[in-house]
């Protein structure tokens, strides 16, 4: 009888130290956080695909997402397909994938980064002119998930607006996309409270190795086979395999009975007028 006595009272005693020891621990981290500035807990995007023809799931849902102004799919009851291209530099293949935009009539958003402004300017006035959204990559295209102030984050996106509209006299969309997918709950909270929409994708496939281009049949056994109702679709405007099948393309995913749309259809108070709409010609 007295050991189990003895048993229960070290086991309270125990119990009081741990709390008064997590008390401690508390308060220093307090203190430690009160003195720097944490960068908040990264993710990079990433999907997870079902059977052919159906929406993938993001590491994020898109009700979750949709809280900060975040997008990666649309619709799932409708066959609409969002167009959205990275652009970090030019390199010959940009006007060919405008052509083939053109062609089929199909509005496409052009995240674009500042070398690319600054080094493909002409470009960037065709995609005004032909009436497709350009959006912002950032500036210098870097981990933007590292970026816990919103001093540092607003002079990147700020910096790509600014150049944009020196160049064709038009303010940038506010659309924003994370470089290579990275980024925070933080990120999302601070490019809302700058008045911008972001964009993952949900479908997308190895583009951008300029070395290492995937042949047309690789490229096709992707892009139709996980092409899906509200797909976002992203393409590397470097990559030579997209401006040479994009014609194609389209017209592939247009005999499945796809249509192409803006992103502003997808936003709260976005739907493209008709002006918009004619531009695209």
């Amino acid at each position: 009888m007295k050991q189990e006595k003895k048993k229960w009272i070290w086991i309270a005693t125990l119990l009081v130290m741990v709390f008064i020891a997590g008390r401690g621990v508390g308060m220093a981290v307090d203190k430690w956080e009160s003195t720097y500035t944490i960068i908040p807990q990264a993710d990079n995007w990433g999907l997870g695909f079902g059977a052919e023809g159906t929406q993938p799931t993001g590491n994020v849902s898109a009700e979750e997402l949709k809280k900060n102004d975040a997008y990666y799919v649309g619709d799932g009851t409708s066959k609409n397909i969002y167009l959205t291209f990275d652009c970090g530099y030019e390199n010959g293949n940009t006007e060919k994938i405008l052509d083939a935009l053109k062609k089929h009539n199909a509005p496409g958003t052009f995240f674009v980064v500042g070398h690319f402004l600054e080094t493909s300017p002409e470009i960037v006035k065709r995609m005004a002119a032909e009436g497709h959204a350009v959006g912002n990559h950032t500036y210098h295209h870097p981990d933007m998930s590292s970026i816990a102030d919103m001093t540092s984050f607003q002079k990147e996106v700020d910096d790509v607006a600014a150049l944009y509209e020196q160049i064709t006299g038009q303010e940038l969309m506010k659309y924003y996309r994370p470089p290579q997918g990275k980024y925070s709950t933080k990120n999302l909270e601070m490019a809302k409270k700058l008045g911008y929409h972001t964009f993952f994708w949900s479908l997308a496939y190895v583009d951008w190795y300029e070395d290492k281009q995937p042949t047309k049949e690789e490229a096709f056994d992707k892009l139709l086979k996980r092409i899906h109702p509200g797909a976002i679709v992203l393409l590397h405007s470097t990559s030579k395999t997209n401006g040479e099948i994009l014609d194609e393309l389209l017209t592939k995913w247009e005999e499945m009975g796809y249509t192409f749309h803006p992103l502003s259809d997808l936003t709260e108070d976005g739907t493209v007028s008709v002006e918009e709409t004619e531009k695209v010609r």
